[in-house]
């Protein structure tokens, strides 16, 4: 009995180390989570059951080390901040901010993402619903990163997003859009790198502001600043 015991446990203590789930299913006013993963594999939600965050809000910080790992969360309240890092290859990430409508729209998002590795996919959507009225996103890939996704919509306001990925062949495919005046419509973006996809659409009434500095192999870019 004793033996079949430590066979069992063995193979439990085999199969945490390969990999680790985690689903997060949380409502309330206020949530702060920090979650940690190293190793291949390993998911925060995935493509058919996301992580939700429900409340007014939510601050979100994860660290995958690893190589297949993936992020999948969807998050619906008035504030959210949150810092994503990821090191290794073939990560994918899905961050949805405001993704039913059902609750306080994402109305203030600061949203980073710092990758290093090659052939990851990043999926980041905010003010699905409804415009955020301030929006800040940081999407950073260090050197040497290549191949990768990278995919932003942000209806805000007042957007700056800033994108800046020191590799080759990478893809990015941005849309911007959202209502102005006094002081909305702000983009900021920098492209180091690779193949870049770029639509970017500020509607008004006025405010509308594009700084763009952008290197590398094959642009298609379009901008459209109505009123």
């Amino acid at each position: 009995m004793y033996k079949l015991i430590s066979i069992v446990m063995l193979m439990l203590m085999t199969s945490l180390s390969y990999a680790n789930d985690i689903y997060v299913t949380q409502s309330g006013a206020t949530l702060d989570l920090d979650i940690t993963q190293d190793g291949s594999n390993n998911t925060v939600g995935n493509s058919t059951t996301a992580s939700t965050s429900t409340g007014a809000t939510t601050t979100l910080n994860i660290d995958q080390i690893g190589n297949s790992n993936v992020i999948t969360y969807q998050i619906n309240g008035a504030t959210y901040t949150g810092v994503i890092n990821l090191v290794g290859n073939s990560n994918n990430v899905d961050l949805n901010c405001d993704s039913t409508g059902g609750n306080s729209s994402c109305g203030s998002a600061n949203a980073v993402i710092n990758f290093t590795g090659n052939s990851n996919d990043i999926d980041l959507d905010i003010g699905q619903t409804s415009s955020a009225t301030s929006a800040d996103v940081d999407i950073v890939g260090a050197s040497g990163s290549d191949s990768n996704v990278v995919a932003a919509t942000v209806d805000g306001n007042s957007a700056i997003l800033t994108i800046t990925v020191n590799g080759d062949t990478n893809n990015y495919l941005i849309d911007i859009d959202g209502n102005g005046d006094a002081n909305g419509h702000t983009l900021i973006h920098s492209h180091t790198g690779g193949t870049a996809d770029v639509d970017i659409v500020q509607s008004g009434i006025n405010d509308n502001m594009i700084n763009l500095t952008t290197s590398g192999d094959n642009h298609d870019i379009d901008i459209s600043q109505t009123d």
